[in-house]
């Protein structure tokens, strides 16, 4: 009875010992987790801040000030339209996979009577143009990204469209139409930051 009652006694403790080293695991794991998006975001924010800083030293943008309004675009078609090219030359100096997607901004752009601006300067402020987003989202604007959820599309036309219709129906059809308004609603947390970072990549884009 006594070595049963020990080999019992053993395999509780060992039982017990497992429970406590897989929670152990699972701990490290989560916390590895939360280190890896906080490191993200602040090479995100690094990298953003850096480019800001380039822009504001710049003499050709020191001029430039007040709020731009996004939502009274009329769409133009034009076979000169020089739109797609300005938003290749920017993609292309940010290493941007949106590069081959600039075609695809514009015409959502007009077909929801917005300035094609927008996309780009909000990918820019939220991912750095699609260099820091979650793993197989193609979600360079951060719509839908909120604690653990996250939106993911089928691929960046995708994406560009969803965003697209959303911005319009939920922000300037609401009469949300300049950075400011719109950061209100699209990340109340920001103190001015983010309005100022989208006005900024809106004026470098003019």
């Amino acid at each position: 009875m006594t070595n049963i009652s020990f080999l019992l006694t053993i395999k509780l403790m060992g039982k017990k010992v497992f429970i406590l080293g897989f929670f152990f695991l699972i701990l490290i794991g989560i916390n590895l987790l939360i280190i890896l998006r906080i490191s993200r975001t602040s090479r995100k924010d690094a990298q953003i801040k850096k480019i800001l800083t380039d822009i504001s030293s710049s003499d050709q943008f020191n001029s430039l000030s007040g709020p731009v309004v996004l939502g009274t675009f009329e769409a133009q078609a034009k076979l000169s339209d020089n739109r797609v090219a300005n938003l290749k030359s920017f993609f292309r100096k940010y290493n941007s996979p949106l590069y081959d997607h600039a075609e695809t901004i514009v015409t959502y752009a007009d077909q929801y009577k917005f300035d094609y601006r927008l996309l780009p300067a909000i990918a820019m402020q939220e991912s750095n143009l699609c260099k820091y987003i979650p793993d197989d989202s193609y979600n360079c604007w951060g719509w839908g990204i909120y604690g653990d959820t996250v939106t993911r599309f089928e691929g960046y036309d995708e994406a560009i469209e969803t965003v697209s219709r959303g911005l319009k129906e939920h922000y300037i059809d609401h009469g949300l139409v300049t950075a400011s308004s719109i950061m209100e609603k699209y990340t109340p947390s920001s103190k001015g930051s983010w309005a100022y970072s989208v006005n900024t990549f809106l004026k470098v884009l003019e």
